[in-house]
């Protein structure tokens, strides 16, 4: 049975080959939809339990999910080869691990007495919006290196990169939000899950590849 592989390193390996600085606008389109998928999966939880969903909200996220996933190529195409190999040793149990820690949070939160008080951990404040924006980028550091590969600039598929996620970003948040409304309480646990189930794809991805 061979695996259907579409994601964003896929899609650059298939383009490695072609000649220096040859790579479509389509292509990078293409390859920066499917780096905003994770993007996207976490702002539907984000969505899940923000409750207002204001426009500031909206903003923080998909800022700084776009600003991570423009700045991440740019990463990788700046260190080259010899630091990436490195990175790309670690950078998938780097993600499961940041997905997961806070996604078992939300699930063990959501869990607790009804008339407990607990604090709103915020996903777009602090150590959990750095955290989640290293973790849905790390895929587009690999993204850099292969357009450093074919000779390819940088500058202009970075922005392409960041604008696609914010958008996607703006846009889960949003679905996540109309989600709520019909879910009630159980939103917590749903988007912990989501957010676990997204670490574990990750990882089970760069295993076999």
């Amino acid at each position: 049975m061979v695996r259907d592989e579409c994601g964003p390193r896929e899609v650059m390996r298939a383009t490695a080959k072609e000649p220096a600085g040859s790579m479509s606008w389509w292509i990078l389109l293409a390859v920066a939809v499917a780096l905003a998928a994770d993007a996207f999966a976490v702002a539907i939880a984000a969505g899940l339990v923000l409750s207002p969903l204001t426009g500031r909200r909206v903003f923080r996220l998909a800022f700084h999910f776009g600003l991570f996933q423009a700045l991440m190529p740019a990463i990788g195409w700046t260190v080259g080869r010899t630091v990436h190999a490195y990175i790309a040793a670690v950078d998938h149990w780097l993600a499961f691990g940041l997905l997961g820690v806070i996604g078992v949070r939300m699930v063990r939160d959501s869990l607790s007495p009804s008339g407990e008080v607990r604090p709103f951990r915020d996903p777009t404040t602090g150590w959990q919006l750095v955290l989640l924006s290293v973790a849905t980028s790390i895929d587009a550091l690999a993204v850099g290196l292969s357009l450093a590969v074919i000779g390819s600039p940088i500058i202009l598929p970075a922005l392409l990169f960041g604008a696609v996620a914010a958008a996607f970003t703006a846009a889960g948040m949003a679905l996540g939000r109309r989600l709520a409304s019909a879910w009630g309480r159980r939103v917590e646990f749903a988007g912990g899950l989501i957010l676990i189930g997204i670490g574990v794809k990750i990882l089970i991805e760069h295993i076999l590849a």
